[in-house]
């Protein structure tokens, strides 16, 4: 399979894609690896920014966090949430196994 420009390969994408059950065309695979290997990229520049003596912050900003009161929802039903399942198995949604298969 033909390997992007980028550092991340084609037969990865595909596997990708397999494990979350999608269809992609080759043209996908290789525009989608392009991406991602930008997104890996701009990761990799920011795990080089040296950060010595820099705090974590907790958010970026000084904004306040507002929470809203719990309450009590009534949610869709089960029925409701599993009605589209490919497979399922009673209320649970039955996927292919993707550890040692």
């Amino acid at each position: 399979m033909k390997k992007p420009d980028s550092g991340l390969d084609l037969a990865t994408v595909q596997k990708v894609a397999n494990l979350a059950r999608l269809k992609i065309s080759d043209s996908e695979a290789t525009a989608i690896a392009g991406q991602l290997s930008a997104v890996l990229e701009n990761f990799k520049q920011l795990a080089a920014v040296d950060t010595t003596g820099i705090e974590p912050l907790v958010t970026p900003t000084d904004l306040s966090i507002r929470l809203r009161e719990d309450e009590a929802v009534v949610e869709k039903d089960v029925e409701s949430f599993v009605a589209n399942a490919p497979a399922r198995s009673g209320n649970l949604f039955k996927v292919p196994p993707v550890v040692g298969g």
